[in-house]
């Protein structure tokens, strides 16, 4: 495979069957995540590994940077994978990565709110990164504002990202505009 950093002038083209299959894709999960009671999505198992790998790419620097690895791990991943569909304009790659960036708000909201209440189940631990960094902070009394802010970021950011899908597949469904020729 050859490795190229010439970037392409425009986006990879969307098929329209492939497009409305994605876009299907898209809105069977936003269903998924609205009637979703327990905060926690099938997404969110993968996740969860790279949460846990966060803490320990980040150990090297303080406590506090190393509680949020796990946080920010969940969004370096998806945010490196975006960066590299955007540098070679893959339409379909940029737009799940950016939604699985923003799905990612979801449970980070939902692992924040619970702060104080500590009632989902933790792997590590029996206090939450977000407990431990908010009492530290002295807003722990705000988690469950943060935790809603969050989440709400991650619906608009999901919602707006298949929005963008939706023009693409518009855009690459009309024919190229060409100079005129005289």
């Amino acid at each position: 495979m050859d490795i190229t950093f010439d970037r392409p002038d425009d986006w990879s083209r969307v098929s329209r069957p492939g497009g409305v299959i994605c876009l299907a894709l898209y809105l069977l999960f936003f269903l998924y995540a609205a009637l979703n009671t327990s905060g926690f999505l099938f997404l969110d198992y993968a996740n969860l590994v790279i949460h846990e790998a966060g803490h320990l790419a980040f150990s090297w620097g303080s406590n506090t940077l190393m509680l949020l690895g796990g946080t920010l791990g969940e969004l370096i991943a998806p945010f490196l994978c975006g960066a590299f569909f955007l540098f070679h304009r893959q339409t379909y790659g940029f737009a799940f990565s950016l939604f699985w960036f923003f799905e990612n708000f979801l449970y980070i909201g939902t692992y924040m709110a619970d702060a104080r209440a500590s009632t989902l189940q933790l792997i590590n631990s029996d206090e939450s990164d977000w407990t431990i960094l908010f009492e530290r902070w002295g807003i722990l009394v705000y988690d469950q504002k943060i935790g809603h802010f969050f989440r709400f970021m991650g619906w608009i950011g999901m919602f707006v990202t298949v929005a963008w899908l939706v023009y693409r597949i518009y855009r690459s469904s009309r024919p190229e505009l060409r100079p005129l020729q005289i």
